[in-house]
């Protein structure tokens, strides 16, 4: 049942250690089959290294396992929040990256200071408030997922496939499990960037908005020209 969906979730679960973003059993990459309503996930606990394609566990959008003999990443609850909320993603990514992860243990959203950053992401990546104690005691991980819509009211998933959970760490997401990794990816590059602008700078502003949405418009815009375009055959 869904190989080619758990091909493409392993494939990506690596692709969080090729590009360092994860360490030991840190982090987890999931992918969704819409029309049958299925999640493939990383199992909890096992290592990247010993990770196979036949390991991914499949649930349905309950969290019951429907494939698979491990037990689903105890993200799992997440993971379907944001699923069931963003109706037009197709891969989520968690990990515990290390820059993102020092904005998100601050509490402090990663401001837009420069045209990488606008590249991708559609102003500062947001931060979520901190969980209830009643909220952790109860279906935490839920609740994690639970925060991170809410913090999205106002925001489109597309135009910011990323968020920091205050205290935890980086979620992205993306149209494909590999774009989530790729989003991940670009996410902690930009941390980095701005913690050693601000840094370098303490007292540097966010890039203005007429070049944050040139750079981002240019690229994701209903006219955008960054790239090629694919050509019809003839």
């Amino acid at each position: 049942m869904l190989n080619e969906l758990k091909e493409k979730v392993w494939q990506a679960n690596l692709g969080l250690v090729k590009h360092g973003l994860a360490a030991l059993t840190f982090g987890n990459v999931s992918g969704i089959d819409r029309k049958k309503g299925l999640m493939a996930i990383k199992p909890s606990g096992i290592s990247y290294e010993k990770l196979k394609p036949a390991q991914i566990v499949v649930v349905d959008l309950e969290g019951n396992v429907v494939e698979g003999n491990l037990k689903p990443s105890s993200d799992t609850p997440t993971h379907l929040k944001l699923y069931k909320a963003f109706s037009e993603i197709g891969g989520v990514s968690h990990a515990h990256s290390e820059y993102a992860t020092v904005f998100a243990q601050a509490s402090r959203e990663i401001p837009c200071l420069g045209t990488t950053h606008a590249d991708y992401f559609h102003g500062p990546i947001p931060v979520t408030r901190y969980l209830k104690q009643e909220e952790v005691k109860e279906d935490y991980e839920a609740n994690t997922g639970k925060i991170i819509v809410e913090r999205f009211s106002a925001l489109n998933p597309l135009e910011m496939p990323a968020v920091l959970v205050a205290g935890h760490g980086p979620f992205c997401w993306g149209r494909t499990p590999l774009e989530a990794v790729e989003n991940s990816l670009i996410l902690e590059k930009v941390a980095k960037m701005a913690l050693g602008t601000l840094l370098a700078n303490p007292e540097k502003k966010p890039l203005p908005d007429y070049i944050l949405e040139k750079h981002f418009q240019r690229k994701h815009g209903p006219d955008a020209y960054y790239g090629q375009k694919t050509r019809r055959k003839k």
